[in-house]
């Protein structure tokens, strides 16, 4: 029987993250934090119906028969299509909602819906869906929302200054954790499920951190030497930073700029622990900032992973696709700081831009413009860099792009432009 004290923290969560602006699982963090009462099970139960309505609020919605239709009543929903749950086993544990017939909805959940809308088949916002048709037959667009709209796996990247990745993978087993090699990334490791590896003394030690393997095969592509000067243009908290310093052999220098200090202040105890010395962290004002003016025409390498609409990031962060975006204003940020951070790189030198967006405009759209306007930048091909890494991956042109139904990880954008010598 379900505790009625879990739907009605499912909804008022999930009627919380509907309603603001800021990250779910910042929400989240702040909700179980003030109900304490929630044990370990009871806030799992809560964050995996939560998270299943934000990825299917569309077809649950329809489902309802009501477009706007309230937390409670998506909570409802969801449990009788996804959560294993009967209507009477709702009803008997007092669970009901303002106009939501139990009857009723668990028989058109039974019922095949072959006549509802592509919005609604695909779990997708209007203001996402319009810019995904063009690109997309609708059989692939299906595919692709369907693969969005499921879990992430857990994906580890292997410290390659401490460990290789058997030996990560063999002492992860010894602590009761299974894991496999990615398909992809050389130092990528895999959890079906989603387990506290952060508790590990592998993890304690600086063996691995959790990253993402698509964004490990953006990493790649700048393929950074020892002894080289690189730079990464929009470190955030420094998960692609570490990457970089480990593929240096922490060697050389590489600079980590980000106009969040707070997000780029996280990346102290990370180095600390992955072993890392070469990585100096720099706050910026903006991209013209004149600590970063006078490197310019020095830099080996430099990644700018720009800001984005997240798209290619749904399986992890459902909550974004229901807040639309200023597309505009992030691609004209993105042009922005794709010329300033070109100004670092030095002749012979490279830049990859990359983004975690399934966009056009965020991606070919910005790389198209920046080739007009900045002639000497050629074109390398990411099937070729990954290809002397190990990786026999295909791509349609120079660019690497990666999806979840099509090759199991986040949605990502990269290209990288080498500048002539």
């Amino acid at each position: 029987m379900l505790k009625p004290l879990l739907y009605r923290s499912a909804a008022e969560l999930l009627a919380t993250i509907l309603a603001g602006r800021q990250p779910a699982d910042g929400q989240m963090d702040h909700f179980f934090r003030s109900h304490p009462a929630l044990g370990q099970s009871d806030r799992g139960f809560v964050a995996e119906t939560v998270y299943g309505c934000l990825r299917h609020r569309r077809s649950l919605a329809y489902l309802l028969g009501d477009e706007s239709a309230a937390a409670p009543a998506l909570v409802i929903a969801y449990l009788l299509t996804e959560g294993g749950y009967s209507a009477r086993a709702l009803a008997e544990s007092g669970i009901r909602s303002p106009g939501v017939d139990l009857g009723m909805l668990a028989a058109r959940a039974r019922s095949p819906q072959p006549d509802a809308p592509l919005a609604v088949r695909t779990d997708l916002p209007d203001w996402l869906l319009q810019r995904l048709i063009p690109h997309y037959p609708e059989a692939e667009l299906l595919e692709l929302a369907a693969a969005l709209n499921r879990p992430a796996s857990l994906d580890l990247r292997v410290n390659t200054l401490k460990a290789d990745r058997a030996a990560v993978a063999a002492r992860l087993a010894e602590e009761g954790f299974e894991v496999a090699p990615t398909p992809w990334s050389p130092f990528g490791l895999r959890s079906s499920n989603r387990v506290p590896l952060f508790s590990t003394a592998a993890f304690r030690d600086g063996w691995f951190e959790i990253q993402d393997e698509g964004s490990q095969l953006v990493g790649l592509l700048l393929e950074p030497r020892r002894r080289q000067m690189a730079a990464d243009f929009c470190a955030g908290a420094g998960g692609k930073t570490l990457q970089l310093g480990a593929m240096m052999a922490n060697t050389g220098t590489l600079y980590a700029f980000d106009v969040s200090r707070q997000r780029l202040g996280r990346i102290a105890p990370r180095l600390r622990r992955a072993g890392l010395d070469n990585v100096r962290a720099i706050a910026i004002a903006h991209e013209h900032d004149p600590r970063i003016q006078r490197l310019r025409g020095k830099i080996d390498r430099v990644l700018v992973d720009a800001p984005c609409t997240g798209t290619g990031t749904l399986r992890r962060n459902p909550d974004i696709k229901w807040r639309e975006p200023d597309v505009a204003q992030l691609v004209a940020a993105q042009k922005n700081i794709l010329a300033a951070a070109a100004t670092l790189v030095k002749p012979g030198g490279r830049i990859v831009y990359a983004t975690c967006s399934l966009l056009h405009e965020e991606n070919d759209g910005v790389i198209e413009e920046f080739r007009a306007t900045h002639p000497g930048f050629r074109p390398q091909p990411a099937a070729g860099i990954l290809a002397r890494r190990g990786t026999d991956i295909r791509m349609e042109d120079d660019a690497l792009r990666l999806s979840p139904h099509r090759h199991g990880t986040d949605g990502f954008y990269a290209m990288a432009l080498d500048l002539d010598s």
